[in-house]
Formats: structure tokens, C-alpha cells, sequence
């Protein structure tokens, strides 16, 4: 089968010629010669049977396809730059890479990250949110950090908090909310993905069965928490985790309902204690820090 990714040093001269509109100065810029640019160039053209430029007398001009290709290839060459620097570059030992949960990250960690600056300043952060459970597979990540059960090809993990999951709506509606009845009054923005929802949440209240009209479903609770706020209806935050956005965008939990136990956590993984670095270390400790002295509920 052939091989649809390109030659490496094909990729560098294009965004280098892409960047300077012109192969005289991107020879430059890459100790080259313009013959071996320009022959770079037609390589990655034949490769992909495509223009990527337009040439000129005096300056090269991307085409359609090079320019719908050109911000991939520098993403790419980003990343690899960035994890060569981190793993093999002179401060390897103070930089962390981490791949974290992405409501995790933007609802819990985020607000929290001022603090681990403070106390450790020399450590560089490299953070990357994971949505999918296929974004958790991508290599060059020190600690990643997961929701869901304990999975046994884990290597070794560190078990943060689970959580407690409850409606909030914005405050009108919210104390419109006296009986679990009049929940089914309201529109309810259901997560598609989590294994605990409305469903559970209401039958724990007696309420069997939810009318499909009053449900709206979306696939995370980021889009969730602002409709909500917005008056779109009620939606479920999950403490302690979006204690911070809950106060932020002003919603109030629903007075009838204490809330529910997730079914799942939050875990630190990692390979083994002894072959994180500095940084991994000092992060490790804060974060485990925090995650004991988190609110559950919100007040």
C-alpha cells in the first residue's frame, strides 16, 4: 500500500518556501540551494499529483491545495519541535508533558495552575486536552490524566476524586424547581456520552420515565453549563470539577435534588514513580495536593 505521508525534509522546505513566498529565500533560511528547494518542491508535488504553488518570475504563490495543507504541515513540524525539545532539549528535567482530561483541564485544573506556577516556577507546562478515548492513545505525554474505571493496562495511577453529579440551571429557573415534578417542566440538555444522566439523576427522585420532548442532547458538558446559564434549561454539573465554572457563569443548583455518585474518577497515570522527572515529580505532588483539599458540592 502506498504511503500518503511525505518525506520529512520535503514537508520543511515547503513551509519554508510557503513562509517566504519565494524558494531564493527559503534556500537560505535552510542552507540549501534554490535548485535543491525548487526540486524538494516538485517531489512533494509529484508525491501528492498537485500544485502547491504558483510560480512566478520573482516569488512563488501557494494554490488552493497549498494553502489548505500548509497550517497541518506547520502544526506537525510544531509538535515535533516542541516534544524534541522537551524530551531530548537542555531543560528536559523541567518540562511536563501532560495529556489531561479536557473538562478537567478547562474546568478544575485550569484555575489552579496560577498556584503550581508560584510555587514552581522554572517548570515549563506542555498541556493537551483529550475529548475521545482515542486522544489518550498519542505517545510523548509524561502523565496523562483519565476519567473513567481503572483500565489494567495502566502502568501505575493515582486515584484524584470522583464526583457528584446535580442540576444547575440559571437562578429564575432554578428556584421555579419545588417538586421533582416540575423538572419534567423544564427542558433538560442531556449529555450523550455519560453513562450517568438525566435519567439516573431523576429516577433516584421517583421520576420513571422523562417525555423525549423535554430532552436536548449535546456531547459535553463545556456546551452544556453555558446553555444552561443562557436559560436554554437545566443542566448537570459534575462536582468537583465544574465548581469553578459553575460560579463563573452564575447557575445555582436545583434546591429538590441533593445530587448523585458518578459511576467513575479521575486518575493520575504515569509509567512508575521512579522514572518521572523533576517536573513530572513536583507536579505529581501539587496535584495530589489539591485533589484532597477539593470542595465536593459547591456552597
Amino acid at each position: 500500500m502506498r504511503r500518503i505521508i511525505p518525506s520529512l525534509n520535503w514537508l520543511r522546505v515547503f513551509e519554508a518556501a510557503a513562509r517566504s513566498e519565494n524558494f531564493a529565500r527559503a534556500a537560505e533560511q535552510l542552507n540549501m540551494s534554490t535548485s535543491a528547494v525548487s526540486q524538494q518542491v516538485k517531489a512533494l508535488e509529484s508525491h501528492f499529483g498537485a500544485e502547491l504553488f504558483k510560480r512566478g518570475p520573482r516569488h512563488v504563490e501557494l494554490t488552493d491545495a497549498g494553502h489548505a495543507f500548509l497550517p497541518a504541515v506547520q502544526q506537525s513540524l510544531n509538535q515535533v519541535e516542541e516534544a524534541a525539545s522537551s524530551l531530548f532539549g537542555r531543560g528536559k528535567d523541567n518540562t511536563l508533558m501532560l495529556l489531561s482530561d479536557l473538562i478537567f483541564t478547562s474546568a478544575w485544573l485550569t484555575p489552579r495552575l496560577p498556584d503550581f506556577a508560584a510555587r514552581h516556577p522554572g517548570v515549563q507546562m506542555h498541556i493537551s486536552g483529550a475529548f475521545h478515548d482515542l486522544d489518550y492513545q498519542r505517545p510523548g505525554f509524561e502523565l496523562r490524566i483519565l476519567f473513567g474505571p481503572v483500565h489494567r493496562s495502566w502502568a501505575q495511577c493515582d486515584r484524584l476524586f470522583d464526583e457528584t453529579i446535580y442540576p444547575v440551571a440559571r437562578p429564575d429557573i432554578a428556584d421555579s424547581i419545588e417538586s421533582p415534578g416540575d423538572f419534567l417542566k423544564q427542558r433538560l440538555i442531556q449529555i450523550s456520552s455519560h453513562r450517568v444522566n438525566w435519567n439516573h439523576v431523576l429516577r433516584a427522585q421517583g421520576i420513571e420515565t422523562i417525555p423525549n420532548r423535554q430532552l436536548c442532547f449535546t456531547e459535553s458538558t463545556q456546551i452544556a453549563l453555558p446553555m444552561a446559564a443562557c436559560g436554554y434549561g437545566i443542566a448537570l454539573a459534575r462536582a468537583p470539577t465544574t465548581n469553578y465554572l459553575v460560579e463563573r457563569l452564575g447557575l445555582k443548583p436545583c434546591a429538590t435534588s441533593p445530587g448523585i455518585d458518578g459511576s467513575e474518577a479521575y486518575y493520575l497515570v504515569y509509567q512508575n514513580t521512579e522514572s518521572l522527572s523533576a517536573a513530572a515529580r513536583r507536579f505529581r505532588g501539587w496535584l495530589l495536593e489539591q485533589a484532597r483539599a477539593a470542595d465536593r458540592l459547591p456552597a
